[in-house]
């Protein structure tokens, strides 16, 4: 794994290098540093993982046969731009969200210099896909599919962001608006699309797959991405921020999270007033309370008895899939996110 990542990143260079010489522009020797600066600040800093699985999918999909190095080149530059795609949003998203640090480091709009340059530069991320996806893949029968597959996910994901913001719009705090199905569509289309369905369709793409043959596959990968998220809201709660890396923020910033959705749902009157006095308020005082009903409400059982549900219902979907292989890509993924601790 550890060389399959340095294969990888090695094809971050390749891409990052080709980018900086595109002949459509005229760089300077400023535009250059500049873009060249930006990419390595906001592209290759995460985990990598949505990158890495288009390869792991790909091979999966292969059946055990060894890739060629061009394979193996193709899968990465597709990963990346799933990395692009990643950047792009999160570039944004802070600047919408005015966060102050991603990845361990400033956000990119708060580095010296840089502030409202950041907007651009995230159209610039954006841009920078078809890009890379018309230099390695013009001749390829699956060309078109790919930009249409891209833009999709994009237009998808860019609305789960416009559902989010508007729901917890500023002097607007109104939980009543919470609801499973409110979570359930801002977590399908926000994240699920991009960080599960998209590497999938990229190596079932490459493989020589219609996406159209494929809907099931695709429902399978947004449950398993709403699953993913539900996990998420329910660590940044409950998980050890050591293991986690941060101190999750959701009660103070008003998310519609799963935990608070499931509190309104078991809540009682009394508790319910609990809930909309101090959910979305700052200081810690407030957040204790909030935390001391979830423990009242029991949440960390109602979790494990969704965990346990959503898993036994996943496995279900996928074992009822004719394909071995796509069963194999499923299965890796499930298992990578099963009763994780980060």
């Amino acid at each position: 794994m550890a060389d399959l990542k340095s294969t990888f990143l090695n094809v971050y260079s390749v891409l990052k290098s080709e980018l900086l010489h595109d002949p459509a522009f005229e760089f300077s020797d400023d535009a250059r540093q500049w873009v060249d600066r930006m990419l390595d600040y906001n592209v290759p800093g995460g985990k990598l993982n949505r990158g890495l699985s288009v390869i792991d999918s790909y091979r999966l999909l292969k059946e055990g046969q060894t890739l060629n190095d061009d394979e193996i080149f193709l899968a990465s530059v597709l990963g990346w731009c799933i990395e692009w795609l990643q950047a792009y949003f999160l570039v944004l998203d802070d600047i919408m969200d005015n966060s102050h640090t991603r990845r361990g480091q400033p956000c990119w709009f708060r580095v010296p210099k840089v502030g409202m340059i950041a907007a651009n530069d995230g159209v610039l991320l954006r841009n920078h896909i078809p890009r890379i996806i018309r230099k390695h893949f013009r001749g390829k029968p699956y060309y078109v599919d790919l930009l249409d597959l891209f833009n999709e996910v994009e237009f998808q994901t860019a609305s789960g962001q416009m559902i989010d913001l508007i729901t917890t719009l500023e002097g607007e705090k109104d939980l009543s608006k919470y609801t499973l199905t409110l979570h359930r569509r801002i977590v399908q289309y926000k994240t699920a699309y991009y960080s599960f369905y998209l590497p999938v369709a990229c190596a079932l793409l490459m493989a020589g797959e219609n996406l159209d043959n494929h809907v099931d596959v695709k429902n399978i990968l947004v449950e398993m991405g709403t699953y993913f998220q539900v996990q998420d809201d329910y660590l940044d709660c409950f998980g050890d921020p050591q293991t986690i890396g941060k101190i999750g923020t959701d009660i103070e910033d008003f998310k519609c999270s799963w935990l608070v959705v499931k509190a309104l749902e078991l809540s009682n009157e009394q508790q319910k007033k609990v809930l909309n006095e101090h959910y979305g308020k700052p200081d810690p005082e407030n957040v204790a309370k909030v935390k001391a009903l979830y423990n009242e409400l029991n949440l960390q059982g109602v979790f494990e008895e969704y965990e346990k549900g959503s898993y036994e219902k996943l496995v279900t979907s996928i074992e009822a899939h004719s394909s071995k292989a796509v069963q194999a890509v499923l299965k890796s993924f499930l298992a990578k996110i099963y009763k994780r601790q980060k």
